[in-house]
This record gives structure tokens, sequence and C-alpha cells, in this order.
């Protein structure tokens, strides 16, 4: 099992954000975004298939979340048959397939991920490894829903990459057995040339455009990194 530890000093608490989430819902609202608020993550899945039966979406896919498995959308979609479902990873895919159908996810109708940040101005703040889940976020799919925790809230956009790069990217790269970097070790940024490195592409989403593409769930609960 890979040591899930970290130093203190870069522990989850010392990211707490204690913002009531309705006013972190009404920033982002102000932002274009169309957003929820619910209390557990089984309201956030059942929300999650509320929107798909609304939207009726021709396909789905995602971006690489832990919420997501936490929320259990991930097996959700694997099992139902209705909707074709563009999978992005798993082993049960090559390498060179996990590629390919990371490029046709950025024209599914409706992609589902979540968010490595939320700033208190309602801004979305995301770092990614290879640049589909933000790519997707920006542009491509007609439809987006981000799921985020509440341990995701940031009182600033500084608060918030500073919480990306020094607790959420160390937290997400002690999952993968074979990638080694500095932080890994150390449990904080270092700003590093590691060819494993997951930190290479920013996304700062200011306001959906269109107003209602991005669909924002905010839980009251901790999820994810």
């Amino acid at each position: 099992m890979p040591d899930h530890s970290i130093p203190p000093y870069h522990s989850a608490e010392g990211y707490r954000c204690d913002l009531p989430l309705e006013q972190v819902a009404e920033a982002l609202r102000h932002n274009g975004f169309e957003t929820y608020v619910v209390p557990d993550a089984s309201r956030a899945k059942a929300l999650f298939f509320e929107i798909v039966a609304r939207e009726q979406p021709a396909s789905i896919s995602w971006g690489g979340s832990m919420t997501l498995d936490e929320v259990g959308i991930l097996r959700a979609l694997e099992e139902q048959s209705q909707i074709p479902v563009i999978v992005t990873g798993g082993s049960a895919l090559s390498p060179e397939e996990k590629l390919e159908n990371r490029r046709r996810a950025l024209t599914c109708a409706l992609f589902v991920t979540s968010s490595n940040a939320i700033t208190a101005q309602g801004q979305l703040v995301n770092l990614d490894g290879i640049g589909n889940r933000v790519a997707a976020l920006a542009f491509g799919p007609r439809s987006v829903v981000v799921i985020a925790g509440k341990n995701k809230i940031a009182p600033s956009l500084a608060g918030a990459m500073d919480r990306v790069k020094n607790y959420a990217a160390p937290m997400n790269i002690r999952r993968f057995a074979d990638i080694q970097t500095p932080c890994k070790k150390t449990g904080r940024c270092h700003d590093c040339n590691s060819e494993s490195r997951i930190c290479n592409v920013w996304a700062i989403t200011e306001k959906s455009r269109p107003s209602g593409r991005i669909k924002v769930i905010l839980v009251d609960e901790s999820l994810g990194y």
C-alpha cells in the first residue's frame, strides 16, 4: 500500500477554509456557473443523474478524480447501458487506447470531473498532468458537471494554487506506486523536472461561458484531495 502520510505542516487541516458553502455557491452563480449545494455524497450522486436525465446526453466521459470514485459515479456510469460512455482509464485499456479515448472525450456531450480547488470568489482552479481534464473543462463537451467537497474551498486564488501545489498534488502522486517525484517524498512542491510530474497545465476558470454550461455541485463533506 502507498504511504499516504504527509508532514503535518502540509496537512489537510492547514488548508481548511470554513466559508459557508452557500456563500461560495452565490459567488459561483454570479460567475455563470449553475451551482447546487448538497449535504452528502449520496445526494451529489443522485443530483448528477438528475442532470443526466434532464439533458439526455448522447455520450458521457470524465476526467480522473478520486471524488468521482468516492461518490460512486464512475461505477454507476460503467454499469448503466442507456448512454454510451467513453472510458478513459483502467487496466482494460492500453496506454494508446487511454490516450485516444481522452481525445474522444473532448467532444462528448457531457463531461464530469472534480476541481482541485474552488475560490471564495467563485473560480475553479485546476492543475493537470497532460491537460485532457482541463481542456474538456474549458471547451468541447456541451455540458460539464463539477463535483467538489467542502475541503476544496480556498479563501483566494493564491491560497487555491498553494493548496493544489503543496497539498493536493503531493497527496495524489502517492496513489501511484510506480511514479517517483520529489513531492512524493517531502509532501511539498519542488517545481521539479521529473518526467513523471503531474503538475503541467494550469486552468483557472473565472466564468462559465456560455452561462450554465458548467454545473458545480458543492458537497458538505470532504471528498478526494
